[in-house]
């Protein structure tokens, strides 16, 4: 594979740049605020159960439609149908971030910023491409790691609703960024939405992120293989060249 062609790097987030830390307590606080935002009379296993099962739902339909909802939809029509809209509208944002952090801590695997940082200065052009139900969570890491400024575009499936694999999410990205679709590179961690979304869309190359446990989770056979793999993100130091030379 020849890397001299690309200029431009977008990058997955979920398990690529960053990865879920179980805390027990860490959790168990999102799900009391959570609680307590909607203002519930259920007991808490029967409200999370439900809650599971409508998150369930969205996620057939999500995956099924290759479309994503805005975070108020996602919880008036899908997550909450059947609590007050005057409660659970003005909420959406920060009950979706509670819902996140039910999961546990999000960290960024280690040497992220400082690759992302180098490869800016190398002279690629860096974006985001990633499906998630938050508007906000992305920004305020790039914020928090100081990052923010590596990244041209940010393109998030909440905000623009089409969503991976579906080719046209990553040609977006291209043309936002206002790169060529053969000029880019694509960095992900699952083998079958990450690759052939990227693919599709006529990018010039595809990176697998192999981390452990970030194999593809929906059982799905690859029908594309990557261009290349690596391990860590700072290998990408290693196929990304210095283009100011």
């Amino acid at each position: 594979m020849t890397f001299g062609k690309i200029d431009t790097i977008f990058f997955d987030v979920g398990a690529t740049l960053r990865y879920v830390v179980k805390d027990e307590d860490f959790s168990a606080d999102a799900e009391r605020k959570l609680m307590e935002l909607v203002g519930t009379n259920e007991p808490h296993d029967v409200f999370f159960e439900k809650l599971e099962a409508n998150w369930k739902a969205y996620r057939k339909f999500a995956k099924g439609s290759l479309l994503d909802t805005s975070e108020m939809e996602l919880w008036l029509q899908y997550l909450l149908p059947d609590y007050p809209a005057d409660v659970i509208a003005p909420n959406a944002a920060r009950l979706t971030r509670l819902w996140r952090d039910h999961d546990g801590r999000r960290l960024a695997h280690e040497g992220t910023p400082e690759t992302l940082r180098e490869l800016k200065k190398r002279g690629y052009k860096l974006g985001i491409i990633a499906n998630t139900i938050t508007e906000t969570e992305i920004p305020d890491w790039m914020c928090e790691a100081h990052v923010a400024d590596c990244f041209k575009t940010v393109i998030l499936s909440s905000k623009v609703r089409l969503r991976k694999p579906d080719p046209a999410i990553y040609l977006l990205g291209a043309r936002c960024i206002g790169s060529a679709p053969e000029s880019c590179a694509y960095v992900g961690d699952n083998p079958v939405r990450d690759v052939e979304g990227a693919l599709d869309a006529g990018f010039g190359c595809m990176v697998l992120f192999e981390d452990a446990g970030t194999a593809d989770r929906e059982g799905k056979v690859p029908t594309k293989q990557p261009d290349c793999r690596i391990r860590s993100i700072p290998e990408l130091l290693e196929l990304f060249p210095d283009r100011r030379q």
